[in-house]
């Protein structure tokens, strides 16, 4: 049976893949694309090498089960739930000018992974180990592409926070950002694992938004608990499509909640209107095409407050003042050397991201 040409079909046809008569959810098709020349060598029963584009190391190998014609627009409207290409998800794959897959069975070889943050990985085995040795009980993890504001962080604390209140349990809590393969605009990972690694090891992350008395109250502590865990996983721009695929990957690292933000995994068309509404990315979880055992914790837009000093949910501050800086303004003061406002992000964050900007404009 061509198991792998199956996947595919399933997953964008019944978003689910099937073993052993079991249907668990799965959105997106892990996929191989090769050249035509490539195509040419990968003949179904042979087993080819994988190597790096950049590097050429090889750290795998491909036991090679199916080779199959790939359309595209198939998989775009299936993926993304649009047949529209102005976006960034889209052009991942337009611009791609391979169009055949190969399928079937991966061996990882070992490699030498040389960036700076590699000590801050961690595949599944790792991950399972880490929190059998620290004895948590309930975990939640965040998912990031992006320096963190105080509002972003507060998502992570917000999650915490209810399983904290609602189980008692000891709370592992992960920020767990993205460090694969991102759109070329995007700040690159060993920049934004900097600004990850101040905000945990200096114990900064939900300083003077968390709610101290709930964490004093239970015996436990936020800041000795939480844990920087990149995941080596790229971005889709997928939306809701992306954002089961996120709570998967987190299902396997052996964690047991997941939040979910308003506009996850979101990126909009080019003329900057919306492909998917605000809270699709949590909807779907309700309409899924299989199992999925890994829990979602739905988290609102967050932001900061004059009245209570402090980020909050926006759904619980109704009609109080809030202090915000835009995206493309905040871009614009770091790019200048000019520290933002401290109630929207921690002056540590900034500092290395205002270093980023000003070596890149020097090159």
């Amino acid at each position: 049976a061509d198991e792998a040409k199956e996947d595919y079909d399933s997953v964008l046809s019944a978003k689910c893949i099937e073993r052993n008569g079991n249907k668990w959810a799965w959105t997106i098709p892990i996929i191989l694309p090769i050249t035509a020349d490539e195509a040419k060598t990968a003949v179904v029963g042979s087993t080819v090498a994988l190597s790096s584009a950049s590097a050429g190391d090889v750290f795998g190998t491909l036991k090679v089960e199916s080779v199959y014609d790939w359309d595209k627009a198939s998989f775009i409207k299936a993926v993304y739930g649009t047949e529209r290409t102005d976006h960034p998800g889209a052009r991942l794959w337009i611009g791609d000018d391979r169009s055949t897959l190969v399928g079937g069975e991966i061996s990882v070889l070992p490699f030498n992974d040389t960036r700076d943050f590699v000590q801050r990985i961690f595949n599944p085995v790792k991950l399972r180990n880490f929190i059998a040795e620290q004895g948590y009980e309930v975990t939640v993890a965040f998912q990031t592409r992006n320096p963190l504001h105080r509002a972003h962080e507060y998502a992570l604390v917000y999650g915490a926070e209810k399983l904290l209140r609602e189980t008692g349990k000891k709370v592992g809590v992960f920020l767990n950002p993205l460090v694969g393969q991102l759109k070329g605009d995007d700040v690159p990972a060993a920049t934004r694992m900097l600004t990850y690694a101040k905000l945990i090891d200096d114990k900064l992350l939900g300083e003077g938004d968390k709610d101290v008395e709930l964490w004093q109250s239970k015996g436990q502590d936020l800041g000795s608990q939480t844990c920087l865990a990149g995941l080596d996983m790229r971005m889709y721009y997928g939306g809701p499509s992306e954002a089961v695929m996120h709570a998967i990957y987190r299902q396997n690292l052996g964690i047991s909640h997941f939040i979910i933000g308003r506009k996850h995994a979101d990126a909009p068309y080019d003329d900057g209107s919306a492909i998917w509404g605000d809270f699709d990315a949590q909807e779907i979880f309700h309409n899924l095409g299989g199992e999925l055992s890994i829990k979602t914790v739905n988290v609102g837009f967050a932001a900061y407050f004059e009245e209570i000093g402090r980020v909050g949910l926006v759904e619980d501050n109704k009609g109080k003042t809030t202090v915000n800086i835009s995206g493309t303004k905040m871009r614009a003061l770091l790019n200048d050397g000019q520290m933002p406002d401290d109630r929207v992000m921690r002056p540590t964050t900034a500092t290395i991201l205002m270093e980023y900007y000003r070596s890149k404009n020097v090159a």
